[in-house]
């Protein structure tokens, strides 16, 4: 997996290369974008996803060739078949073109030569990012097999871990991000900073099949409003600022490419531009599928989280893209990242716990809420 790509585009292929989306609300959605690796650890990138990258240009030729050109390069290639050529040169591939789930890929490593493309892997976010003439652009890898449609997008379950001498009940909800019906969303209480509204109620306002509490908020003011703290983002707008927060934050694009990233570091990967949705909580849990909790330098103070136990709600990536929700209680932080670690998280944070400790699934709860919340993470199939 060292030969991979970065960032996410939703970028079409003319007509004639790839059919245009229908319009139907009953149409199968479109396959996330990302690079294929197989069990060969031969590497693949979407074809629609070359298409005007960096000056990048593809067709279908009536021959039912591919071409794709950058400037005076070109590479000419035949769906299932090794011959090909490069520069008008003939030559054989070990990795031929193929599709999968409604996609054409191509050879990663023979583009990338021949067109001048730059790849950067990025290990904690299984993600390769792609640069050429100054033009930047990330993908998630998948490895092993790619998608199906009709594969789970979304499933719950009731799990026993155990942790020292303690046993933890745990209520679990995991999403493939990269199945093309999941969707997510991050939604403030009454789509107002400062309102509460009940977790089953954002969940079914927001038609999601899924719904977890989300940041931290001014819970126990007499006022009417209550403050969430760090940073919330819906459809790529900042819809609260989290400035000087250390805290982690989830985020994710367009392509749902999640990660968890530093607090200190949001504010600049925010003004990429790249950011679809985002919520802040913290503290970190794992790095890299080892516990990683620094509760100081998160600037935690409060004893609930540097020492104490409580319900807990945490959220963890895998290394191949799902998102693990998870509620728990009497669970110290601590406690907490053995938890997601044996729920087989490589990367997890902590989201509030508490009374607002809660996850919704399908139309009821796994876990109720003590009290009415700020704002949620929610999931959507479509």
């Amino acid at each position: 997996m060292k030969k991979i790509i970065a960032l996410i585009l939703t970028l079409l292929l003319p007509l004639y290369v790839l059919p245009p989306a229908s319009s139907s609300a009953s149409a199968a959605p479109a396959s996330k974008l990302a690079v294929y690796v197989d069990k060969e650890n031969h590497a693949f990138i979407p074809l629609r996803f070359l298409n005007d990258f960096a000056g990048i240009r593809s067709i279908l030729t009536p021959g039912g060739t591919i071409e794709i050109t950058k400037g005076e390069a070109s590479l000419h290639l035949i769906p299932g078949s090794a011959k090909a050529s490069v520069n008008d040169k003939a030559v054989t591939l070990s990795e031929p073109v193929f599709s999968g789930s409604g996609t054409t890929y191509v050879p990663l490593s023979l583009v990338s030569q021949t067109l001048g493309l730059q790849l950067k892997w990025n290990p904690q976010a299984s993600s390769l990012t792609l640069t050429a003439d100054e033009t930047s652009a990330t993908l998630p890898v998948l490895s092993g097999a790619l998608l199906k449609a009709e594969s789970p997008a979304v499933v719950s379950g009731k799990r026993t871990f155990k942790v020292g001498s303690r046993s933890f009940t745990v209520q679990t909800v995991t999403a493939s991000l990269l199945h093309p019906s999941v969707k997510l969303d991050v939604v403030l209480a009454g789509n107002t900073v400062g309102k509460t509204e009940s977790l089953g109620s954002i969940a079914k306002r927001s038609g999601a099949l899924v719904a977890i509490n989300g940041t931290y908020f001014d819970a126990y003011t007499k006022g009417a409003y209550k403050v969430p703290y760090g940073y919330i983002i819906s459809g790529g707008k900042m819809l609260k600022n989290g400035a000087g927060e250390r805290r982690a934050v989830f985020a994710y694009d367009r392509n749902l490419l999640a990660e968890l990233i530093p607090g200190t570091e949001f504010a600049s990967r925010f003004q990429s531009g790249t950011i679809e949705g985002a919520l802040q909580a913290g503290p970190r849990l794992l790095v890299n599928g080892k516990v990683a909790v620094d509760v100081t330098a998160e600037g935690f103070r409060d004893p609930k989280i540097r020492t104490g136990g409580g319900a807990r709600s945490a959220l963890g990536l895998t290394r191949d893209h799902k998102l693990i929700l998870l509620t728990t209680s009497g669970a110290t932080i601590s406690q907490l990242a053995q938890i997601m670690k044996q729920a087989g998280a490589y990367q997890a944070m902590n989201l509030d716990g508490g009374a607002s400790s809660g996850l919704y699934y399908n139309g009821k709860y796994l876990t109720t809420p003590g009290r009415l919340i700020s704002n949620a993470l929610v999931i959507k199939t479509r």
